[in-house]
Formats: structure tokens, sequence, C-alpha cells
């Protein structure tokens, strides 16, 4: 069967979910999502809201998480474009299952349930993307619960890091992450994270400027991280 290419200019070229879809029915769903525009540190929602709308992020980042009754967070993931976010509950019409924060300015399209349960009856290929997505997320989850056990907390900012990087060869990498939010996500108290950033700094693998880290040496927090080398 020939692969129909997206149109010049279709907001949702590089979006998994969406790519075996035809031009005119891109479209369609293109004109049935709403632009939406988050500030950093503003909530796209929260945990137990109903699951109204999945979220196709454009630009800028957004971390998942969960909070604890003590008010703690656990980072899940952080999203980045072309990545969705809020499948889960669209699937089996609960309430968000997690929260989340934009962790930079972002622009993104928001798709009703409506709108996107009407899409998968019409187009069952998108069924194949949303399990593909779904399974990633039990991946990530279960890769995270063997961190914790297999990695020191060091080992867990590392690998941190290095995600956060993503697939940049840039000889610097900057991330726009102050050291609270790697707490969270890399699961240990701000005080011993700011131990293995200044332990990492020594090395120099990464410097701080400010509430930004900027990582000079990838591979070398690969190792730490007991992550294989491309």
């Amino acid at each position: 069967m020939e692969m129909r290419l997206p149109e010049p200019g279709d907001a949702l070229t590089g979006v998994d979910m969406f790519a075996g879809l035809e031009p005119e029915v891109r479209q369609r769903v293109i004109a049935a999502a709403v632009p939406r525009t988050y500030r950093k540190g503003q909530l796209l929602f929260v945990e137990n809201d109903p699951g109204e709308s999945l979220i196709v992020l454009r630009r800028g980042a957004v971390a998942v998480f969960r909070t604890a009754p003590t008010g703690e967070r656990a980072v899940l993931s952080v999203v980045r474009p072309p990545d969705v976010l809020g499948e889960v509950s669209l699937l089996d019409a609960s309430t968000r299952s997690a929260s989340a924060e934009a962790i930079e300015d972002c622009t993104a399209l928001a798709l009703s349930r409506g709108a996107f349960m009407e899409l998968v009856h019409s187009n069952p290929r998108i069924l194949d993307a949303v399990m593909r997505s779904l399974g990633g997320l039990i991946r990530r989850l279960t890769e995270q619960n063997a961190d914790h056990v297999f990695l020191d907390l060091p080992g867990r900012v590392a690998k941190t890091l290095v995600r956060l990087a993503g697939e940049s060869q840039a000889p610097m990498i900057t991330i726009e992450l102050n050291q609270s939010q790697l707490a969270e996500m890399a699961g240990g108290s701000r005080q011993s994270v700011n131990q293995a950033i200044g332990s990492f700094a020594s090395r120099g693998w990464l410097r701080t400027e400010g509430r930004r880290i900027v990582v000079t040496d990838v591979a070398a927090l690969r190792r730490r991280a007991g992550m294989s080398d491309r």
C-alpha cells in the first residue's frame, strides 16, 4: 500500500498516533482540536479530574506526576513534542490517573473524548498506535521500578539526566530543570540530588548555571547509570 505523506504545515506531523491517517482525516482531527497554551508552572490537569481530552504537545515540555498524601511528588515521565498525554483516561472513561504540569512554556492541541472515540471507531488503525503508546507507558513504569531496586540515587540522577538530554548529539546540552524537579524525577531528597550533581560537576560531566544544568559528558552519565553505549 502506498504511503501518503502529511500535508505541509500539518499540526500532527510526527505524532505516531495519527501517522496512518489520510491527510483529509488528519485535517478533520486538527479542525476538531482546540489550541491550548500553558505557561511554565501551569497545571494541565490534576489527578482525579475528568478525563475529557487528549493533549497533543506541539512545543515545550510537560512533567507527568503522582502526589503522595504528604504532598511529595513522584515524576513518572517528561513528555515532549510530538508525544501525546492523557490517552489512558480517554480509553477507559475514568478520571485522570496522574497530574501534568508544564515545565516549559507549551503549546498544544486538545482533542475531546467524543471526537477521539469517533476517530477510533472510524479509523481502527489508531488502536494500534494507542496500544503502542500504552505499552511504552508500562515499559517506562516497569523500568522505573527496577531502577529503584538496582540503582543507587546518583545512578538514578544520571539516568534521569540522560533521558532529559534525549537524542541530542550536541557537545553541551542545556536542561531547563531545577534541582527540586530533578529530585522528584529521580526519587530522592533535594539535598541528596544536590550532592550527586556536585559530584558529577567535579568530574566534569556537567555544570550548573542558576536553575539550569548543562550536560557536557552524556557518555559518562550513561556509564554511571549502567546504560549501554550507543
